[in-house]
Formats: C-alpha cells, sequence, structure tokens
C-alpha cells in the first residue's frame, strides 16, 4: 500500500484520511503543537481513526513536509481570519449569549434564574 492511499485528496487545502470526514490538519495540529503522542491522538479519535492511520498522517507529514508545513500555516491563517470575521459580525445567538452574560454574568446563572421563574 503506498502511503497516498491512506487519504482523499478532496482540494489542494482539503485532505482527509480515507474513509473518514477528519482532515490531516486535525492530527498534525495534535502532534505539532499540543505536542500530542500518536497514541493519544489515536485515543482521542478513536472512533474514527486506527493509530495505522495517525501514523499514516504523521509520516505523510514527515515525507511532504515543506508542503504540509505550508498546508498547516494556510489553515491556521483561514482560521485566524474566520474568527476576526466572526467577531466583527456576530450571529444573533452570539449576540444573546453576550446580552446574557452582561445581565447575568454567567450562562449558568441564567439558566438558573429561569428555572426559578418557571416555579413560581
Amino acid at each position: 500500500m503506498k502511503l497516498e492511499d491512506y487519504f482523499n485528496f478532496l482540494a489542494p487545502n482539503d485532505i482527509r484520511l480515507k474513509g473518514t470526514r477528519i482532515g490531516i490538519e486535525s492530527i498534525l495540529y495534535d502532534y505539532i503543537h499540543r505536542g500530542w503522542s500518536p497514541e493519544k491522538i489515536e485515543e482521542t479519535y478513536r472512533r474514527y481513526l486506527t493509530l495505522e492511520q495517525v501514523y499514516a498522517t504523521i509520516t505523510y507529514y514527515l515525507h511532504k513536509k515543506e508542503k504540509i508545513d505550508k498546508y498547516l500555516t494556510e489553515w491556521i491563517e483561514w482560521g485566524d481570519r474566520m474568527r476576526e470575521e466572526q467577531a466583527k459580525n456576530p450571529t444573533p445567538a452570539i449576540l444573546k449569549i453576550r446580552k446574557i452574560k452582561e445581565e447575568y454574568g454567567t450562562l449558568r446563572n441564567y439558566l438558573e434564574a429561569r428555572k426559578r421563574n418557571e416555579y413560581t
């Protein structure tokens, strides 16, 4: 089996483990940035991945380091841009949560107040 056989190359910026919806960036972020062992990564994704798939992803990264470093950098930068955009244009749900936190301090306080009002 070739190393590439472990992956679906859906687009230049979308490489996923075959048979899953998990992108290699998820595994590699845990491995590189969080310093997790392959075994810890497999434990985290146990329902979806095998240890063999985790090792295949890491091996693919090590063989194509320059290309995958660029892929990961672009993924992280895209995530940063999306968070900035979401902060500038919050959804109605986020606005409601912010209002609740402002009024009650925490969501827990809000839920407790609602519960008290339900029974009075």
